[in-house]
């Protein structure tokens, strides 16, 4: 591989790591500053709302096509749609993912094939 390939791949590890390291240590600092005490009070209120932000975040990225044409759009929507349905029957996570994929890829290839 080439250089340029493996500091990518240590960039992303440090990324990682970070994402992970730094907020475990702030935590730990705190609770240490409020004498151990656990509960509701020592997790600030905006940590409780970063989770499902960046779930939003990433799910509203994922909704839009690299190519916005309208394959990628009828892909998209199909492939929301039978991952919905998937898990209305289901209520798993999992499977719907797999539906979404296999749906979207469906779709891809057959406009791929002139259909």
């Amino acid at each position: 591989m080439s250089s340029a390939l493996w500091l990518a791949v240590l960039a992303a590890a440090l990324g990682t790591l970070l994402l992970r390291l730094v907020p475990l240590l702030w935590m730990q600092r705190r609770l240490r500053k409020l004498d151990g005490e656990p509960g509701a009070d020592a997790m600030p209120q905006w940590l409780g709302i970063l989770g499902p932000l960046m779930v939003a975040a990433v799910l509203g990225v994922s909704l839009v096509p690299r190519d916005p044409d309208a394959t990628s759009w009828l892909a998209t929507l199909i492939g929301v749609l039978a991952t919905l349905a998937v898990w209305y029957r289901r209520r798993s996570l999992g499977w719907p993912v797999v539906a979404g994929v296999a749906a979207y890829g469906a779709v891809v290839m057959l406009a791929g094939l002139g259909m």
